[in-house]
C-alpha cells in the first residue's frame, strides 16, 4: 500500500460520524398518539356547560359576600361637625377624639378589625425600594451602615443611622383605638382587640428578626444604641409596645405596615375581636396622629366578620357571573347558527 492510499483511509477514519438521528419510533416521530376533533357538536355544548358551572360558582361567592357583616366609619375629621376635627387640624400629636356608633344586628366573632386609607401611594416604584431587608432581619453591621437603598432616611442631621430605615418605616401608620362598649347607664366597658396573629406567618418567623432573642427590653434596648428613630416616629423600634414580646421588628403592627399595598385606596389588619359584636352602642377612641388632608388622603375604621371565602368581595362573585353569563349567551348564539348552517347545508346537499 502507497503512503497515498494510507492517508486517505486515515482520513476516512477520522470524519466525524453522522449528525442524523437514530431510526427509532421517539426520535423519528412515529410514537402514536391521539388527536382530538374539536367539532362545533362537542364544543359548544361543553362552552355552555363550562358557563353555567361559572354562573354557579359566582352565585355561591356572591350570596356569601353578601351575608358578610361590614361597619365602615370613616374619621378623616375634615368637618367641623365632625367629631376628630379639632385633632386633623391639630398638629401636635396624641391628640384624642370619640366617635359613637350603633351596631344594629348582632356580628358574630371573629371580627377583622382594619384601618384603611385612601389616595396613598405604596405602590409607588422609589417608596417600594426603600427598605434594607438585612437591617429587618436582625443584622447589626446594617444597623450602623444602612442601605442606600433607604435614602433620604438613612442617617439624621448628625449623621447618627437610622433604625429601621427608609421611606416605608418612616411613614409607619401610628394612630391607636380603643373600643368601648355602651350600656344603657352610659357606663363603658372596654372591648379586648388583640394584636397577636394579624402578621402573615413567613412575614413574623422569616422575613423580620430582632438583633437579640430574649424578652428583656433593656437588651433590646441596647442593641439599638448609636442609631436614632425614624423622623415621623413618636417612640424608638423597642418601645413600639409595653409587651416585651411584641417589639422591635416583630412588632406585628410594623410587620403589617411593611406589607406594600398594590392600590391606593387598601386597608391593613388591626386588631381582631374573638368575642364578636353585640347589638348596642359603642365608643371608638381614637388617638389621631397620622395626618392625610396634606395630601387629600381620608381614613377609615372597617369592623367587618368573615366567611370560607374570607372578607367581603362582590368583584369576585360579579366577574364569575359576568364571565359565566358571556360564555352561555356565546355557546347559545354559535350553536344556533351552526345548527342552522347544517340544515342550509344538507339541503344544497340533496
Amino acid at each position: 500500500m502507497s503512503v497515498s492510499q494510507v492517508s486517505t483511509v486515515d482520513r476516512v477514519e477520522a470524519s466525524p460520524k453522522s449528525n442524523k438521528p437514530d431510526n427509532t419510533a421517539f426520535t423519528q416521530q412515529r410514537l402514536p398518539a391521539w388527536q382530538p376533533i374539536l367539532s362545533a357538536g362537542y364544543v359548544l355544548p361543553l362552552f355552555i356547560v363550562f358557563g353555567l358551572i361559572f354562573i354557579g360558582i359566582g352565585l355561591g361567592l356572591h350570596f356569601t359576600s353578601n351575608s358578610i357583616m361590614e361597619k365602615q366609619i370613616d374619621y378623616t375629621g375634615d368637618t367641623s361637625e365632625h367629631a376628630c376635627y379639632n385633632c386633623s387640624m391639630n398638629a401636635n400629636k396624641n391628640c384624642k377624639c370619640t366617635i359613637r356608633f350603633t351596631v344594629t344586628q348582632m356580628m358574630k366573632g371573629p371580627i377583622f378589625m382594619y384601618y384603611g386609607l385612601s389616595n396613598f401611594f405604596q405602590n409607588n416604584r422609589k417608596y417600594v425600594i426603600s427598605r434594607d431587608d438585612i437591617q429587618l432581619f436582625g443584622d447589626l453591621d446594617n444597623f450602623q451602615n444602612p442601605s442606600n437603598y433607604c435614602f433620604p432616611f438613612v442617617r439624621d442631621s448628625q449623621k447618627r443611622p437610622i433604625v429601621p430605615c427608609g421611606a416605608i418605616a418612616n411613614s409607619l401608620f401610628n394612630d391607636s383605638f380603643t373600643l368601648y362598649k355602651v350600656g344603657n347607664d352610659n357606663n363603658r366597658s372596654q372591648v379586648v382587640l388583640k394584636s397577636k396573629g394579624i402578621s402573615w406567618w413567613t412575614d413574623y418567623n422569616v422575613k423580620f428578626k430582632n438583633p437579640v432573642t430574649t424578652n428583656n427590653n433593656s437588651v433590646l434596648q441596647a442593641a439599638f444604641d448609636g442609631t436614632v428613630k425614624p423622623l415621623n416616629w413618636l417612640r424608638p423600634a423597642y418601645e413600639l409596645d409595653t409587651n416585651p414580646q411584641n417589639n422591635g421588628f416583630q412588632n406585628e403592627d410594623f410587620i403589617v405596615w411593611m406589607r406594600i399595598a398594590a392600590l391606593p385606596t387598601f386597608r391593613k389588619l388591626y386588631r381582631r375581636i374573638d368575642e364578636g359584636l353585640t347589638v348596642g352602642k359603642y365608643d371608638l377612641e381614637i388617638a389621631y396622629n397620622y395626618p392625610v388632608l396634606s395630601f387629600d388622603g381620608r381614613k377609615h375604621i372597617t369592623f367587618s366578620t368573615i366567611s370560607w371565602m374570607g372578607g367581603k368581595n362582590s368583584f369576585l362573585g360579579i366577574a364569575y357571573l359576568v364571565c359565566g353569563s358571556l360564555c352561555v349567551v356565546t355557546g347559545i348564539v354559535l350553536l344556533i347558527v351552526y345548527i342552522k348552517y347544517q340544515k342550509q347545508h344538507h339541503g344544497s346537499a340533496e
